[in-house]
């Protein structure tokens, strides 16, 4: 077994982990932001995780993977804050927030 195929492995292994932790959060936290972020770490995480494994395990992919995981890296977060901000425009209310910095910029202006 080859230094590139123990490295793909603990790859795939890492990304595995992460995928199963977010969808656990997925199922189990309360709310729609909390779930959200569940969800940013399957992807930026997990699925990178599993791309760079891949790749090593299949060098042929290489560069696919790599255009793959940049894509996700650049887009994951502002489709998180996109979904997070609709939820708050529709009323979703946090449960459990000790702070809200939104309701203050949200406010009607007189």
């Amino acid at each position: 077994m080859t230094i590139s195929e123990v490295l793909g492995i603990a790859a795939l292994l890492f990304g595995l982990f992460f995928c199963v932790v977010g969808i656990t959060g997925m199922v189990r936290l309360p709310d729609v932001y909390s779930r959200i972020h569940a969800a940013g770490k399957i992807t930026v995480l997990g699925v990178n995780g599993l791309l760079i494994g891949a790749a090593l395990l299949m060098p042929e992919i290489t560069l696919k993977a790599a255009i793959l995981a940049l894509f996700l890296v650049i887009t994951a977060p502002a489709a998180s804050y996109a979904i997070a901000t609709a939820a708050y425009r529709q009323g979703v209310t946090p449960v459990g927030v000790t702070r809200n910095d939104l309701a203050e910029r949200d406010q009607p202006q007189e």
